[in-house]
Order: C-alpha cells, then structure tokens, then sequence
C-alpha cells in the first residue's frame, strides 16, 4: 500500500509540473502540457487505478496550492480523471472460457477504449462552456471577445481600436469562423491527446514488463455497439438551435475522430500482407497530418467496416491472420 501511495504522488507531481507548465506561455510548455496525464495513465495502468487516482488528486492539490482553485477544477476535469478513469477500465477484466474449456480473463476491449476517449474529450470541452456563458449567444459572444483581445495583445492593438489583421480584409468573419470552429476542434485534439496518451503510456508500462494485460490486436479492434446510434443522435442534434448545437457538434467531432482511428486500425488490417503496405500506410497518415480532411474519409472507412465486415472479408480471401501493430 504504501507503494502504491509513494508511486502515485511521485506521479502526481510530474504531471503537475507537466500542466503548471502552460503559465509560462511557451511553445514547449504547450508541448509538456499535452502530456500531462501521461504520468496519471502510466501509473494507473502499471501499478493500480488506486495509484492513479492517488496521482490525479495529488496533482490537484498541489497545482491549487501553487496557482489558485481554477488550476485544481481545470485539472481535475480535464487531466486527472479522465486519465484515472481510461487506466482503471484498462486494467478490467472478467473471466472467460476459451474454446478448448481453459479458463481466461477477457480484458476491457481496446475499441471501448478508443470510443471512452471520445467520450471523455466532448465532456472535458462541455465542461468549459459555463466559463463562456450558460446559452449560445453568450457563449459566443465571450468567446468572441476572448479571440479579440489575443489578436490584441498579438498585435498590439488598443482597446479603444477596431480589431484588425494583417493581410484580412474582414476581420471579423475570421473571428466568426473561429467562434463556430474552435469548439468542435478542441474536441478534435483533445481526443488525439486522450488517444496518444493511452497508447503511449501502455507503450511505455509494456516495456517495463508491468503490463497485466496482453497487448490488445488493435487492427481487429471494435467499437461498442451503440456507437453508431450516438454518432447518428449527435449529428442530427446538430441542427438544433442554441446551446444544444453547439454540444451536439462537439460530441460529433469527437466521435468522428474517433471513428477515423478504427478507420486506420482498418486499414492496417486491411493491408496486411500486402507489398505496397507501407506506402499506403504512409500516404495515408502523411495525408492526415498535412490536409486534415483525409481524416473523414477513415472515418467512413471504419463506418461501413461493421456494416459491410471489410476485415474479415479480406482475411478470409487472403486466407492469412492481419499483422498486429
């Protein structure tokens, strides 16, 4: 136990060095911010969820005490307990018989973690709505003014003074792009960060030979099976006026994305084997990092994958079990 306790608040400590990092302003610190919840997921998933909770909460505290109560709520919200909550399914597991009658455990299913990322990410930005507005045109309107005075301060601008931009003819349609945009964007990265996160972290406990459970076959992994009834809710929400459109497009990017990651894992199935694997692979994470939009079309890809059962077509005619990754 008190291992445990010791591991978690060495834990804790790092990932508050790793978020207090963001007051300094620097491009490094935003960098050493994404990873803050890194060092909560390695030891949840490592050691016990007891350690990461231990990590999360003491990593609360100690950024409360050092910058004030907004630090330990946006900690909590956004770092501490969705890390704890991802580590504490990851080690979940039931007992199952195989198929020759041996006992085994089932662990908690990689999918259900991706979708759980997505999940989490459209919360973590709802949760910073109220500090803009509890309704649509405040929300907006403050997020507006939040966009303004960073054009200021980037540019010098006066208060007194209309905000302009540099090479725009209309600065204000690209404020009222951004007000629409960012949102559902947050969402977007929040859910990589969430995604990358875990990944790492499983990485990292892997190779230090503390993982319980066995590395899951990503390329075969599935999303639970309302997935696609959210998705569905979601999108139509998003015609909805006032704040419940704006909730709606966030839970919609998020789910989106995730969807583009089982669209990859897909596609890894899908290429297995084949000579020209790596370059497809590599066009296609190449396409994503630099258009962005390929993204959609992964996404489509792991849509249709349940409906039309793409991976087990393909390993059937190739007649070989897919790579895992």
């Amino acid at each position: 136990m008190m291992q445990t306790v010791l591991v978690g608040l060495v834990a804790g400590a790092a990932s508050a060095l790793l978020f207090g990092s963001i007051a300094t302003g620097s491009l490094l610190a935003i960098l050493l911010f994404y990873v803050s919840a890194l060092p909560v997921v390695i030891v949840a998933i490592g050691w016990s969820h007891l350690a990461g909770l231990i990590a999360a909460a003491g990593a609360a505290v100690g950024l409360a005490a050092a910058f004030g109560g907004f630090f330990f709520v946006a900690y909590l919200i956004g770092v501490g307990l969705p890390a704890w909550w991802l580590g504490y399914l990851a080690l979940l597991a039931r007992p199952a018989q195989s198929t020759d009658g041996e006992d085994r455990l089932e662990w908690y299913p990689a999918g259900h973690l991706v979708f759980w990322c997505a999940l989490l990410s459209a919360l973590v930005i709802v949760c910073t709505i109220p500090n803009f507005g509890l309704d649509a045109e405040s929300f907006r309107k403050e997020l507006r003014k939040l966009f303004e005075n960073i054009i200021r301060v980037q540019y010098h601008i006066p208060a007194d003074t209309a905000v302009e931009l540099p090479g725009v003819s209309d600065a204000g349609a690209v404020l009222d792009f951004l007000v629409l945009a960012v949102p559902p964007m947050a969402a977007v990265l929040t859910m990589l960060i969430n995604a990358a996160n875990l990944w790492l972290a499983g990485r990292i406990v892997a190779l230090s030979g503390r993982l319980k459970r066995p590395w899951p076959d990503l390329p075969n992994m599935q999303f639970p099976s309302y997935a696609p009834m959210l998705l569905a809710v979601a999108i139509a929400g998003t015609f909805a006026p006032g704040l419940a459109g704006i909730l709606a497009t966030i839970l919609t990017a998020s789910v989106l994305t995730a969807y583009s990651i089982l669209g990859l894992a897909v596609l890894h199935a899908i290429t297995a084997g084949m000579a020209a694997r790596g370059a497809i692979l590599g066009g296609a994470y190449a396409g994503i990092a630099v258009f962005g939009w390929p993204m959609l079309a992964a996404a489509l890809l792991g849509l249709i994958d349940p409906m039309l059962n793409l991976r087990a077509r393909v390993k059937a005619k190739r007649g070989a079990p897919s790579n895992r990754t």
